[in-house]
């Protein structure tokens, strides 16, 4: 007979009871999360027309891939792939690196004046300048209708540098000590001991950033007149903006652009669902591989103790 594991954890009924509730509302709430999706992925594969009927719910009636083709054909679309894959990995990368310096230098108790950055920190997190202001600043600067509008402003972000500030400060001094004593400078310190070990806080603020910048839309609206500098999330929200207001219009003109001249199967709401895909897929690709990181980068980054 084989003996009875005195550590092994007996459960009684009302602990299955109480399993199962938690499961199936964990259940529930991640099909509500994920249905959307779904059904916004069925209905970019189905025709319009058919799809205009209504009763589609779990996969396409009619498979097509017009609607996507039409998506492809688009140029200002094609373009603004192109600025936002540039914006996301120019904007990623610098912010990270920005931030990172800016947190480590805040980091050191004998910093000189750190007090008084610390409280401009903390300041910009509960207020700011306004909208006007704002655009008049972007003005005087002359990054209006430029390429950096999209990166300048988004270097620092209060809210990341705090968890970069609390990830260093947990970090063993005596790493900087050692350093110093073999006649490491702090800029030779910073890349060559403390930023190879900082991958958890560094994946997790890149995340941050990529989605930020993957998305945004207001700075490409208001900032950006030239439409080759044009964002993808805002060519997303003109599309979401023209099927609102009338199917056959909106389908007309993507059609146009689209230059094709059969008939027709999709309509405003299909090419929508179809861009909405186009544009969401590659940034939750991208999760996967920096997931690893980003619970363990949140919970060193802001618990002290």
């Amino acid at each position: 007979m084989s003996a009875k594991n005195p550590n092994k954890i007996h459960k009684t009924g009302e602990d299955w009871a109480v399993d199962i509730v938690v499961y199936v509302i964990m259940a529930v709430v991640f099909l509500a999360c994920l249905y959307p999706f779904y059904y916004s992925l069925v209905i970019s594969f189905n025709e319009g027309i058919d799809a205009s009927r209504g009763g589609i719910f779990f996969w396409p009636r009619k498979f097509t891939l017009e609607n996507y083709q039409a998506v492809f054909k688009d140029e200002n679309l094609l373009k603004a792939y192109g600025v936002t894959i540039s914006r996301t990995l120019i904007g990623t990368v610098s912010s990270v690196l920005f931030t990172a310096l800016f947190s480590y230098a805040l980091s050191h108790k004998n910093l000189m004046g750190r007090r008084f950055y610390s409280m401009l920190l903390i300041i910009s997190m509960y207020f700011g300048g306004g909208l006007i202001p704002y655009f008049i600043l972007i003005k005087k600067i002359h990054l209006m209708n430029t390429f950096w509008v999209y990166i300048i402003p988004s270097l620092l972000s209060a809210f990341n540098a705090i968890i970069m500030m609390n990830f260093f400060r947990e970090l063993p001094a005596e790493l900087e000590e050692s350093a110093k004593i073999d006649g490491a400078n702090d800029v030779i310190i910073f890349f060559r001991i403390i930023f190879p070990i900082s991958k958890p806080v560094l994946a997790t603020i890149a995340l941050f950033n990529g989605v930020g910048h993957w998305n945004a839309w207001f700075d490409s609206a208001y900032y950006v007149t030239d439409k080759g500098l044009k964002t993808v999330a805002f060519r997303l929200m003109e599309l979401v903006n023209q099927a609102n207001l009338t199917s056959v219009s909106g389908a007309d003109a993507m059609s146009q652009r689209a230059g094709t001249m059969a008939a027709q199967t999709f309509t405003a709401e299909t090419i929508r669902m179809a861009t909405m895909i186009v544009v969401v897929v590659p940034i939750i690709l991208v999760y996967p591989f920096l997931q690893k990181y980003f619970v363990k980068g949140i919970m060193i980054g802001s618990v002290k103790g």
